[in-house]
């Protein structure tokens, strides 16, 4: 395939130097221009980027390119999905794209009308635990799912995480932020889709000092068989040591005949079968990173990975996970 040239616009979430760092190395991929309108507080220097422009708009009309990367503050991203695919370029951005269902609503349907691609970052899927996971429900050792537990425990970091997050109208929904993953990836294991959301609620309980700020999350939901799913999505874990502990995306998946379980720190996975006699454990499989991206270019191409992220599946999580924070925000 010949080199897609690919624009970055906004270096607000770390996240964004993981894309950016795979679209220097990839053969397939030219980086031809980037824009950060707020230089100064941006994770420019942290993540040794040079910005080409501070203009969104000026960087569009004069720079050709073909895929548009966004990684700005979450409330302003589906402002340049919009812009970017009007203007014909293909999106690819951190999750979550937009906070607001009528901007995807807008992705969604320009996106068809112009046959654009619109991937999303959604890397939990590459873990070495979690595609174990997906293979051994999918062999059916512990039956048909019956309920689902998702701890997606993260630490706040206040003066450690960009200032944006904890800024009003700026970070959308700790459901839309962090939920968003599990809506992907529980599906992908199981081979399920979501039937409907049951009960959702957020609220303020560590961020004293920001009560604007929902930093606990839960919610309950269903599988098209009728499984239950339970998670919780707060900013709850140590500060210190919260990307390490086992329910920073812990799972725990229990069937007709037996369960089993993995975090995105295991080494192995934890099962037992109605006829074991004690717990067992199975090795995880090797890890894809930077996987996102390569079914993202398949997308483009017209060759989309099967059980990948395709355009579809990407804003379907997105869907789900604003629908989700709809629930919650309405019920408050």
């Amino acid at each position: 395939m010949k080199k897609q040239r690919i624009a970055f616009a906004g270096i607000r979430h770390a996240h964004i130097g993981d894309l950016w760092n795979r679209a220097q190395k990839h053969p397939d991929l030219e980086i031809v221009a980037c824009c950060e309108e707020d230089p100064k507080h941006s994770l420019l220097d942290a993540l040794n980027i040079t910005p080409t422009h501070d203009n969104f708009e000026t960087m569009l009309s004069e720079v050709d390119f073909d895929i548009l990367a966004i990684g700005d503050y979450y409330a302003k991203r589906g402002k340049l999905a919009i812009r970017g695919l009007d203007k014909g370029k293909h999106i690819i951005s951190d999750k979550p794209v937009c906070t607001h269902l009528e901007e995807l609503d807008r992705i969604e349907m320009l996106s068809r009308e112009k046959n654009l691609k619109v991937g999303l970052m959604l890397d939990c899927r590459t873990t070495g635990g979690f595609i174990a996971l997906r293979n051994f429900i999918r062999s059916g050792r512990i039956g048909e799912i019956v309920t689902v537990s998702v701890a997606g425990q993260h630490p706040l970091m206040i003066g450690v995480r960009p200032e944006w997050y904890f800024e009003p109208g700026k970070h959308g929904g700790t459901l839309n932020d962090i939920a968003i993953h599990a809506l992907d990836f529980v599906p992908w294991m199981t081979g399920l889709n979501w039937k409907r959301i049951i009960s959702a609620r957020t609220w303020n309980a560590k961020a004293k000092t920001m009560p604007h700020f929902k930093d606990s999350a839960q919610f309950l939901m269903e599988l098209e068989n009728g499984a239950g799913v339970i998670g919780d999505m707060s900013y709850l874990a140590p500060n210190g040591c919260g990307f390490k502990t086992d329910m920073y995306w812990r799972l725990i998946f229990h069937g007709t005949c037996g369960f089993v379980e993995a975090s995105y720190n295991s080494t192995e996975l934890r099962f037992a079968t109605d006829t074991d006699k004690d717990v067992q454990t199975a090795p995880i499989a090797e890890s894809a990173p930077g996987q996102y991206l390569e079914d993202f270019l398949a997308d483009i191409q017209g060759n989309p990975i099967k059980q990948g992220l395709s355009t579809a599946v990407s804003l379907r999580a997105n869907r789900w996970a604003l629908q989700l924070q709809q629930v919650a925000d309405s019920s408050a």
